[in-house]
């Protein structure tokens, strides 16, 4: 079985990117936005989720996570991804004031038609592409610049510590992120 891209280390701190199926920018409303971060609020509180950073863009998530308590990080992922989505898809089918309703609606089902895990819709890829950090070195450093910069490089604003979805609004230095991961010695 290959390892690549798998959740290899158990205790492990890793950078995780995972999109939306056929990259559909979905995250260009505040509402989906703020849904996926109560979402990861509910796995930090209930499921072990350590979070130190975290990106939402409009179509993909990056996140740098480890776990503490039971749950493993495939399951923490999968639990993140399938409640978060249901919860995005009800959101688009309850709001009336989206404009692209029926389209994302037709591309979710027609995408979740075609895999035999789904019954209905399909929000998320089913990949994660999790990459093991070492905390210790400058891996972690510049995963958390990648994560920090990608409003930046988009064009959204001229500062990371501006992006509201960011782990970089909320301390904007990257210094008190490493010395946590080292405290918490993975």
């Amino acid at each position: 079985m290959s390892t690549k891209y798998k959740f290899a280390d158990p205790d492990g701190l890793y950078f995780v990117t995972f999109s939306v199926v056929g990259w559909i920018d979905v995250f260009t409303r505040r509402v989906y936005k703020d849904l996926l971060l109560d979402c990861l609020g509910y796995c930090i509180s209930q499921k072990g989720l350590v979070l130190y950073g975290y990106v939402i863009m409009s179509n993909h998530v990056h996140l740098i996570i480890s776990r503490n308590g039971t749950a493993t990080l495939p399951e923490i992922m999968r639990d993140l991804k399938k409640y978060s989505s249901y919860r995005i898809i009800q959101e688009i089918k309850d709001n009336i004031q989206e404009s692209r309703r029926k389209w994302l609606l037709h591309l979710f089902a027609k995408v979740g038609e075609a895999n035999s895990n789904n019954t209905n819709y399909q929000f998320w890829q089913q990949d994660n592409h999790p990459i093991l950090l070492h905390p210790n070195t400058d891996d972690l450093e510049r995963k958390l610049n990648y994560i920090h910069q990608n409003p930046v490089r988009a064009g959204w604003v001229s500062e990371a510590s501006a992006y509201v979805y960011s782990s970089a609004s909320n301390y904007g230095q990257i210094d008190s992120v490493l010395q946590e991961v080292t405290l918490y010695q993975i």
